[in-house]
C-alpha cells in the first residue's frame, strides 16, 4: 500500500510504499475512499501546527471498514465511515458533559501523532511512522472512537469533508453560537469553512447572512452557500460596512474564520450590544487579542471559541449527511477538484493559492 508522507516541514510530500500493522484492541482498518485537503495540513507542512515531521497526516477521511480489532462494536467489516481526527476517550469529565471535542485524552493523541498511548501503526522501510488520522494512504488505523458509522448511500467523496471542514463549519453556527430563526449573521473569510458557516446559520433560520472577503469569485460562492449580502472588505470599513446592513446596530454574530488578530478585532467591532464574535479561524500560537473591556460588563459583548464546531461526534456528523440527503445542505458543491494521491502535492499547492473550496483525493 501507498501513503504521502511528510519528512520535513516546508517540503513537498513523498508517495512511500508503507506497511500497517492489523488493528489492536479497541482499534479500526478502514480502507479509505476520499480524503479532503485542509487548510490544517498545509499548516502542519508549513510548521505552523506542532505537529513535527516525519509523519502521515490528513484528516479528512471516508472509506469502508477493512477490520476490526478485538472489542470493536460500533462498526463491522463493510460499514461506510468518516473519520473524526480527535479520537475522544467516552469517558472523561468533558465527554461527559457533551463536549468531547474538549477531551484532554484525545488532545494528548492529536499532538502526539499516534494512538493514544503515543504509539502507531505505519512502518516505512521498517520503522515507525506516526501518524495523525492518516487519509493520505490507501489504508489506516485509528481507534474506534475516530470512526463513525454512516448511511452507506451517502458519495464518499462528500463525506469525508464532514470529517473537518464542513463539521467545523456548520457546528460553529448550529452547536456553537446557536443561531436562531432571525438572527443576523456575517461571516469573514469565504474559504471552505467560512462557506460552512454561512450554510450552517441558513439551516438554522438566520435572517441574514453577510459574507465578508477579499476576493469576488469567493463573494460569488458564499452566494450559492446562502448568502444574503455580501461584503468586500476593500472597499472600506469591514465593521462600518456590516453596520450599515444591519441597521446601524451590528451583527448578532459575527464569525471570524481566517485567524487574523486584526480582523478579530474587526468582527468584535461589527457586533451589536449582546452579540457575539465568534472565533473559528485560528491565529499563530504566541498571537495576542485586545479588545475594548467595557463591552464586556456594559454592551454584553462576548468572544465564543468554537473548536472543531463544538460537534457530538456519533450525532452531528450523520445529522450533517441526513441534512445534506435531504438537499438542506451543500456538499458536491464544494469540492473544486477530484485528485490521486500522486497529486497531493498539487493538491496542497492550489489550496495556498485560493483557488479552490476544496480538492478532494480519491482512491480506486
Amino acid at each position: 500500500m501507498r501513503a504521502a508522507v511528510l519528512y520535513a516541514w516546508n517540503e513537498p510530500f513523498k508517495i512511500e510504499k508503507v506497511d500497517l500493522q492489523d488493528p489492536q484492541q479497541g482499534e479500526v482498518m478502514v480502507k479509505l475512499a476520499a480524503s479532503g485537503v485542509c487548510h490544517s495540513d498545509l499548516s502542519i507542512q508549513r510548521g505552523v501546527l506542532p505537529m513535527p515531521p516525519p509523519i502521515i497526516i490528513g484528516h479528512e477521511g471516508a472509506g469502508i471498514v477493512e477490520a476490526v480489532g478485538p472489542g470493536v462494536t460500533s462498526v463491522q467489516k463493510g460499514d461506510h465511515v468518516i473519520l473524526t481526527w480527535l479520537y475522544s476517550c467516552g469517558i472523561c469529565r468533558d465527554c461527559g458533559r457533551g463536549r468531547p471535542h474538549l477531551c484532554d485524552k484525545a488532545a494528548m493523541a492529536t499532538m502526539t501523532g499516534g494512538m493514544y498511548d503515543g504509539s502507531t501503526r505505519f512502518k516505512v522501510g521498517g520503522n515507525d511512522m506516526r501518524h495523525w488520522c492518516g487519509s493520505f494512504s490507501e489504508y489506516t488505523v485509528v481507534p474506534e472512537q475516530a470512526v463513525i458509522g454512516i448511511r452507506p448511500d451517502v458519495p464518499l467523496t462528500s463525506a469525508c469533508l464532514v470529517g473537518c471542514g464542513v463539521m467545523t463549519g456548520v457546528g460553529a453556527a448550529m452547536n456553537t453560537a446557536k443561531v436562531q430563526p432571525g438572527d443576523l449573521v456575517a461571516v469573514v473569510g469565504c474559504g471552505g469553512v467560512g462557506l460552512n458557516v454561512i450554510q450552517g446559520a441558513a439551516v438554522c433560520g438566520a435572517e441574514k447572512i453577510i459574507a465578508v472577503d477579499l476576493v469576488d469569485k469567493k463573494l460569488e460562492m458564499a452566494k450559492v452557500f446562502g448568502a444574503t449580502h455580501v461584503v468586500n472588505s476593500k472597499q472600506g470599513d469591514m465593521a462600518e460596512q456590516i453596520k450599515g446592513l444591519t441597521d446601524g446596530k451590528g451583527a448578532d454574530f459575527v464569525f471570524e474564520v481566517i485567524g487574523n488578530t486584526n480582523v478579530m478585532q474587526q468582527s468584535f467591532q461589527a457586533i451589536r450590544r449582546g452579540g457575539a464574535m465568534v472565533a473559528v479561524g485560528v491565529p499563530p500560537i504566541g498571537q495576542e487579542l485586545s479588545l475594548p473591556a467595557f463591552s464586556f460588563p456594559l454592551e454584553e459583548k462576548s468572544v465564543l471559541g468554537s473548536y472543531y464546531g463544538s460537534p457530538r461526534f456519533r450525532y452531528d456528523m450523520p445529522r450533517i449527511l441526513d441534512l445534506y440527503m435531504a438537499k438542506k445542505l451543500k456538499l458536491d458543491e464544494l469540492v473544486s477538484r477530484r485528485l490521486p494521491l500522486d497529486e497531493i502535492n498539487t493538491a496542497m499547492e492550489i489550496m495556498e493559492k485560493g483557488e479552490v473550496a476544496r480538492s478532494v483525493i480519491t482512491y480506486a
